[in-house]
């Protein structure tokens, strides 16, 4: 088949299944059958790059990140809603609209506000060309590229399109992976987002597309602004077409014949129907069905006077604050959690609910005993919203962040211009699994076959307590350990010795210290003859250092003056471990490449992109993030992003990889 024809047929196939599976939930193929056939378009695209579209949906999630947001004029104002808080409200929204209508009886249809971030869709020819935010109702931000990641968004629309169709809609975050995302920023000592909605917009608002298409957003349409070349009488008829058309609609909006039957369906999402949905709602929508009589009932200068959002009362209770205890995430975080007296809440009894951090505590004036107005943020999340100081009594205590780690006693530490209190210690059982898991890393000690399973089994029955345990282990420790048989176990013994001869930079990195990379440690272990003469160092002269300043110095410092630590690199040594010769690297050695600058894009068949930047790095070249005056060559992979189109603007020297590797050869 020729090569252009089998594009556009796997680009509808694989369509056709995103649509089957991230819109109806029906797939009808296996993960590995769709793979194969993006991989496929992936490999006749690579040979054919004058045939990548916009639309194909290998042009979905990457992308280099943005500068900035452009500025994009909506074509017809996206306004926001005027709230109603009661049925009398609704009553209210009825009778005005009737009242301007001239009718009896208005028909309208309800549907569920999800809670989100408003945003329009423009497409061309069927084509979606541009996404932009709400911003003003005016003008908003352009947010192309991080809506592209969205798998449920049509890239080309299905069936008879208008020529050109702007799509309102709402991105959303599913609750669960709100959940998952909040406590991966726990854990890393970021802010957790106050709600999905939060969440949703900071996610679609950032500037590298890779970040947005790693969060799982979601979205659903639920209206028309421009339609050019077809006609529509209804807003039913709308969303039949949206559906149609292979957009993502809200399955619960419901047609109304009056106001009547709009309160019936209002009674019925009380807070459990609601709490059953997989994504957050804070109210309903009421439309009139007319497009005729929208436009009649016309707009003010901030909502329509046809639509109006009903608003969900927040469920809240109060309670006594009985204790805060404090946790130690996998990467040494320490969170506060209130333990409250129960109380039944949207549902549940609530015992619990996260404090993050001090500054959230002190901002909230938070303490031991007080009496707190809680609620579920969403109807998902328990939260203090506010202290009653009132009801104090002067037994209330100010509550202070532990100066030791209660999981293994190291000192806590606080850096400043950081919310998180940290554990210092290496070897905390709270943290030891990832720590293991990165000093295991292909980056720091390359152990083959140490990877996430074995470490936790390793772990859990007490055979490695520090990464120094690693090399006390033998054959009869790993035979009797779950799909780990004699020729595995000699295989991890093997790799785990062979890690012994690491480059100590590679050490240095692999000992997960704050602010250390892969790039810093190597300078250390240029500036440095071993691990011990960098741990006697002081901060003066690591800041003296070219590309160490305060910050990496007084972590560096920090983390050696923890004797938990410090055991460590003991028992490391002891095992035979390299932590550097006794007499300092010289700085002379063949760097043919001194001076140069390089950008990697696109993917490399031969090395990993860490290997190419290291083989570089060795032989003295810089290797730089993007393209500039200043790049003196471009090494380029498969599917390569905008850096191979600035470094043609600017006339950079182009790579292949086989002119890359013999480059290095030469070298």
């Amino acid at each position: 088949m020729d090569p252009r024809q089998r594009i556009e047929e796997l680009r509808r196939i694989i369509e056709h299944h995103n649509y089957r599976y991230y819109v109806l939930d029906a797939p009808e193929i296996s993960d590995a059958e769709y793979d194969a056939l993006l991989r496929e378009l992936e490999r006749l695209e690579e040979a054919h790059p004058e045939l990548i579209t916009p639309d194909s949906p290998t042009q979905r999630v990457g992308g280099e990140p943005l500068a900035a947001f452009a500025t994009v004029e909506h074509p017809l104002p996206l306004l926001s809603l005027a709230n109603a808080f009661t049925e009398e409200e609704l009553l209210h929204f009825d009778r005005r609209v009737r009242e301007l209508a001239g009718e009896e009886r208005v028909e309208y249809v309800l549907e569920l506000k999800i809670d989100g971030l408003a945003v329009a869709l423009t497409y061309e020819e069927g084509t979606f060309v541009r996404g932009a935010t709400r911003g003003d109702g005016y003008r908003g931000e352009d947010i192309t590229a991080n809506l592209k990641t969205i798998r449920s968004l049509p890239l080309r629309l299905q069936g008879e399109y208008p020529d050109l169709l702007e799509v309102r809609g709402e991105v959303f975050m599913p609750i669960e992976a709100y959940r998952r995302l909040n406590a991966a920023r726990e854990e890393r000592g970021e802010e957790p987002f106050a709600n999905p909605r939060n969440a949703a917009a900071g996610s679609v608002r950032q500037l590298d597309p890779r970040i947005a298409a790693s969060r799982s957003l979601d979205i659903f349409v639920y209206g028309i602004g421009i339609s050019r070349g077809r006609e529509f009488h209804t807003h039913g008829e709308v969303l039949a077409f949206l559906r149609e058309a292979g957009f993502k609609v809200n399955s619960h909006y419901v047609l109304c014949q009056d106001i009547e039957e709009v309160l019936a369906v209002v009674r019925q999402w009380d807070p459990q129907r609601r709490r059953e949905l997989p994504y957050e709602i804070d109210g309903l929508v009421v439309k009139v069905n007319s497009l005729a009589l929208q436009e009649r009932l016309g707009t003010t200068a901030k909502s329509p006077r046809w639509a109006i959002a009903y608003k969900f009362p927040a469920e809240q209770a109060v309670t006594t604050v009985k204790d805060i205890i404090v946790s130690v995430g996998r990467t040494g975080v320490l969170t506060p959690t209130a333990v409250l007296e129960p109380v039944r809440l949207a549902g549940t009894t609530v015992a619990r609910a996260a404090l993050h951090n001090l500054d959230y505590i002190r901002e909230k004036d938070i303490r031991l005993g007080d009496r707190v107005l809680v609620q579920k943020a969403g109807d998902i999340i328990p939260e203090v919203v506010a202290v009653l100081p009132e009801a104090r009594t002067g037994q209330e205590q100010e509550f202070q962040m532990p100066e030791r780690c209660p999981a293994c006693g190291a000192e806590v530490v606080r850096l400043p211009g950081e919310a998180a209190h940290r554990c210092t210690g290496m070897a905390c059982p709270a943290q030891l699994q990832e720590g293991l898991l990165h000093f295991a890393s292909r980056d720091a000690m390359a152990i083959d076959g140490l990877g996430p399973a074995l470490i936790k089994q390793l772990v859990e029955r007490g055979l490695v307590k520090s990464p120094a345990d690693l090399y006390r282990l033998t054959r009869e420790d790993l035979v009797g350990l779950e799909r780990m048989g004699e020729k595995s176990a000699a295989n991890l013994l093997a790799a785990i010795e062979a890690s012994k001869e690491r480059p100590w930079d590679r050490l240095l990195f692999g000992l997960g210290i704050r602010f250390v990379g892969s790039r810093v440690a190597q300078i250390l272990a240029g500036h440095f003859p071993n691990l011990r003469a960098l741990m006697a160092s002081g901060e003066e002269e690591l800041t003296a250092i070219p590309e160490i300043g305060p910050k990496v110095a007084a972590s560096i410092r920090r983390f050696f003056a923890e004797p938990q630590n410090q055991g460590v690199v003991d028992a490391l040594e002891a095992a035979g471990v390299n932590i550097g010769g006794k007499e300092k690297k010289e700085e002379g050695g063949s760097k043919p490449l001194a001076g140069k600058a390089f950008v990697l894009t696109g993917t490399l068949t031969r090395f990993t992109r860490s290997e190419a930047k290291e083989l570089l790095e060795g032989l003295g070249a810089q290797v730089r993030g993007s393209v500039s005056a200043k790049t003196d060559y471009v090494v380029v992979g498969a599917n390569p992003g905008s850096k191979l189109a600035k470094a043609r603007e600017l006339g950079i020297p182009l790579l292949t990889e086989e002119e890359f590797e013999r480059l290095l050869a030469d070298g």
